[in-house]
């Protein structure tokens, strides 16, 4: 594996279910035991009845697309070399809403709002890889 030198979040003991399951190739979000509703990114207490009580559960890693953009400016210098890129905008099936990119053989042309998708990983690193969506007919 080549080195990665793009930023990505800081594991912590608090995240580390969701890394972990990054390398089994598992979506995974943080679920209230008490109302069942979802949240991502992790968060020590539910945003609605701020309850701490959760667990780690693997969800389906079915989305679909709600918005995307092509950063042409760079604002990070580890991505000189990728611009222009895609940032896209996801509701998963379980309800929270995730920040990616699409995998390097998906066009960006071919995008249309709403589409369904479905994640794929992408090793980054030994302890890290990285959520992408891909149409799901694609």
């Amino acid at each position: 594996m080549t080195e990665y030198t793009k930023p990505i979040p800081d594991k912590t003991p608090e995240n580390a279910p969701f890394f972990e399951g990054s390398l089994q190739g598992k979506l995974r979000l943080q679920r209230s035991v008490s109302t069942g509703r979802y949240r991502f990114p992790y968060a020590p207490f539910d945003p609605i009845d701020l309850s701490t009580d959760a667990e780690w559960v693997d969800v389906s890693g079915r989305a679909t697309l709600w918005s995307w953009t092509v950063f042409h400016q760079v604002y990070f210098p580890s991505f000189k070399g990728d611009v222009p890129y895609p940032v896209i905008f996801v509701q998963l099936e379980e309800g929270p809403f995730m920040v990616a990119t699409i995998p390097a053989d998906v066009r960006v042309q071919d995008l249309r709002i709403d589409m369904p998708m479905r994640v794929e990983f992408e090793p980054a690193t030994e302890e890290f890889a990285l959520a992408k969506f891909r149409p799901v007919n694609s």
